[in-house]
């Protein structure tokens, strides 16, 4: 995590846009890395969580001090934010809401299905999570094993089915292009399971990942064949493709990501996070610019 700039307390710019009303926050910690993933992820190790939490807080506090936030919505995504424990996710979540609040209209957790229980799904309903954001990735056990996933389809089905009965509003996330992939049974399924958002990734081999050092690709024809026939088979199932790569039942869009696509202003908070910030303060203030999340 940057390290927060020490502004003078007499110096402070006049806020332009008074209200930040969407926070992305960034948990990095993953039970495994993924051959695919090049995102900023890392494997657990002693102590990292608990620094991760001190300096968390420490980020809000500072981002408190530097902006006005009403919050709509809080998106937790990594990593696998609900590879944290149960007192680590508490603590997580009252650290934001002590220094920045919480969304009044949307709160998203990113889950891997491996994660899920009753017990954890009634935990983070009360802690205030009620979108689900479901790493499930295929429900072909063959594709999931190509793709390094730790969970069959079996306990994707189960982890959907859970977040749902939990009273939580549940996207799935969906690789295409994936060699020997059945897609529309992949569709189906989810469909089936009862999801009222899909967010669909063409897989994409990123220099400097397992599949690049193995030489795995994706060639252009399936990439766009993969691309055209998940739009056409879940406009098909009712669903609406509101951005590139997500696609909603009418009312269902995340209202996080459509705070991305129209434009409006978000912070980030935590290590990989970005923020797209308001003017708040004058050159000579902010200084090069250190104390934003990367």
């Amino acid at each position: 995590m940057s390290r927060p700039v020490s502004v003078p307390p007499a110096v402070k710019a006049p806020v332009l846009d008074p209200t930040v009303r969407h926070l992305y926050v960034h948990m990095p910690f993953c039970p495994s890395i993924c051959p695919y993933c090049d995102f900023h992820v890392l494997t657990r190790r002693s102590g990292q969580v608990e620094a991760y939490l001190e300096r968390l807080e420490q980020e809000a506090a500072w981002l408190a001090s530097q902006y006005d936030t009403r919050l709509d919505t809080v998106y937790l995504g990594g990593g696998t934010p609900s590879f944290l424990r149960d007192a680590e996710i508490a603590a997580l979540v009252g650290s934001i809401r002590r220094h920045l609040g919480w969304g009044r209209q949307e709160n998203t957790l990113e889950i891997n299905p491996g994660t899920v229980s009753p017990a954890r799904a009634a935990l983070w309903r009360e802690l205030g999570f009620d979108r689900a954001s479901v790493g499930v990735q295929s429900l072909d056990d063959a594709t999931l094993k190509f793709l390094g996933r730790q969970h069959d389809a079996a306990g994707a089905r189960e982890a959907v089915t859970t977040l749902i009965c939990a009273g939580f509003r549940v996207s799935g996330d969906l690789i295409t292009a994936v060699p020997g992939q059945p897609l529309e049974r992949d569709i189906h399924g989810l469909v089936e399971l009862g999801v009222d958002h899909i967010s669909a990734y063409t897989l994409t081999i990123e220099p400097g990942t397992e599949f690049a050092r193995r030489g795995v690709t994706v060639g252009e024809d399936d990439e766009r064949a993969g691309f055209e026939r998940t739009e056409e088979l879940l406009t098909a199932y009712g669903f609406a493709r509101y951005e590139i790569s997500n696609y909603a039942r009418p009312g269902q869009e995340s209202r996080h990501n459509l705070a991305y696509w129209n434009n409006r202003t978000y912070l980030g908070l935590g290590p990989g996070a970005a923020g797209h910030y308001p003017a708040t303060r004058s050159p000579a203030v902010l200084g090069s610019g250190e104390g934003r999340s990367r």
